[in-house]
């Protein structure tokens, strides 16, 4: 006979339930101060990582109700947040993907729920976080082993030691993708001891994207004039490509740079950079000049890409 636990484990198991449903206002009728429920922004979250999902694989990973989840598709539809097309192999079926609005209302939803884990964090000592953390994993590990689901990605603010890693790695990779010699190395370590000479707080932000606890991206806010902001330095490490960490980390830079102010935003990047470029154009952002150059060993043709905030 299958151990089914004793009526104490029940009880327990039930009670904490209860208990954390409560601290983090699951139980209210929309998600902390977002105008969405939690269903609505588990599905807003699966669209934000997986570019043209069928509603089928959503409803199917989040073991929602078909008319539940049609709704819920249906009201996207009506604000603007989803486009929807047909599946070209069953036509009953629609591929989603997320709007410029659409990741907007996302970002700030993301960056809401953020805010609030922060918050309640920062109530707590630095042990007693580290205890919090490491049970919540344990939770994790024991009812769903990690191979079975996708890696959750993370985004924190830096600290000590994160510039010199962002320098390695940029330098490292670019070498090893694009053959840049460097002297790119060079140019990242002199924005890097810039922004930190520099630092204002109140206008400019780096953050780093973590998976497992370990860094595997990052991207700057920074500030080129009081009404223009500049997005620099997105990075992702190749084991963790095809995670979103891309475009969490780009998305949660333009909603960082909507909320100190900023009326416009820009980049400098290179036409090379293909992943990166798709990334900013479903964004929102357009290219606007481009212009060929020789730096880091190579050949490239940089381009300037802006967006209305």
């Amino acid at each position: 006979m299958p151990f089914t636990g004793s009526d104490d484990q029940i009880a327990a198991i039930r009670a904490f339930n209860r208990f954390y449903t409560r601290k983090l206002g699951v139980l209210d009728q929309h998600l902390g101060k977002s105008p969405f429920s939690l269903s609505e922004a588990r599905v807003l979250y699966e669209l934000a990582q997986h570019d043209d999902l069928a509603a089928k694989e959503i409803g199917n990973e989040l073991g929602l109700d078909p008319g539940y989840l049609s709704r819920i598709v249906q009201s996207f539809d009506e604000k603007g947040l989803i486009t929807r097309k047909p599946l070209p192999a069953d036509r009953r079926q629609y591929q989603l993907s997320l709007t410029a609005k659409g990741r907007q209302s996302f970002a700030k939803l993301n960056l809401g729920s953020q805010n609030e884990v922060a918050a309640m964090l920062a109530r707590l000592s630095a042990e007693d976080a580290a205890r919090l953390t490491q049970a919540m994993a344990t939770i994790e590990a024991v009812l769903e082993p990690r191979q079975s689901r996708p890696a959750a990605v993370m985004l924190r603010s830096h600290r000590v030691g994160d510039m010199g890693w962002i320098i390695s790695r940029q330098g490292a990779a670019y070498a090893a993708d694009y053959n840049w010699d460097i002297s790119y190395e060079a140019l990242v370590a002199e924005i890097c001891a810039q922004f930190i000479r520099n630092y204002d707080a109140a206008r400019e932000h780096c953050w780093i994207a973590e998976v497992g606890g370990e860094p595997v991206g990052s991207v700057f806010l920074v500030k080129a004039t009081d009404e223009l902001a500049k997005l620099r330095l997105l990075q992702v490490e190749k084991k963790a490509r095809g995670l979103g960490v891309g475009r969490t980390l780009v998305e949660q830079c333009i909603q960082g740079a909507r909320e100190r102010g900023y009326r416009r935003m820009t980049l400098w990047t290179q036409s090379i950079l293909v992943a990166a470029r798709g990334i900013y154009k479903s964004a929102g952002f357009k290219l606007v000049a481009t212009e060929p150059h020789h730096s880091f060993g190579q050949d490239l043709v940089g381009e300037t890409w802006e967006m209305d905030l």
